[in-house]
């Protein structure tokens, strides 16, 4: 029976520890809750159902009695980060492509490459073929985030 309770107690230290400090679901909390119910498992095999129910529900009680006092506590004050983030974000008007918009390949488009409008470089894609890098080419459709392109001779 000590060793059941011992296997209970560790399980439930695994758990808090995975609540309180380490956060998601990692190794301590599959730990502490393979602990619990491995230890509940054996005390309905050894000692039998009425045991077995009364084991369960004090597991139960005292987890929840455990996690009550753990979260109640100032302890976890002293551990949390209080500080906060001052910084702000500028927002500056940027250059927006628009079809019609003339501009010349760095890369070479075969369909997808790279091409500089008004000093701004974009991924942009070929529906014609291949283009070669340092070719001048216009905007010729955009689709919600694709940018079409067409040589500038055609």
């Amino acid at each position: 029976m000590t060793l059941l309770i011992t296997l209970i107690v560790l399980g439930l230290l695994f758990l808090l520890l995975e609540i309180l400090v380490i956060p998601g679901t990692t190794v301590a909390g599959i730990i502490g809750s393979g602990l619990i119910v491995v230890a509940i498992w054996q005390t309905y095999e050894q000692y039998g159902s009425e045991t077995g129910i009364i084991f369960l529900g004090s597991t139960v009680l005292i987890t929840v009695v455990a996690l009550y006092f753990a979260l109640k506590g100032k302890t976890w004050r002293r551990l949390m980060l209080k500080s906060e983030l001052q910084g702000k974000v500028e927002h500056f008007e940027k250059y927006q492509p628009k079809v019609g918009d003339e501009g010349v390949t760095i890369s070479r488009i075969s369909p997808m490459g790279k091409a500089r409008f008004n000093e701004d470089y974009y991924e942009v894609k070929s529906y014609s073929g291949y283009i070669d890098p340092n070719t001048p080419v216009i905007i010729a459709k955009i689709e919600s985030n694709k940018i079409i392109v067409k040589p500038k001779n055609t």
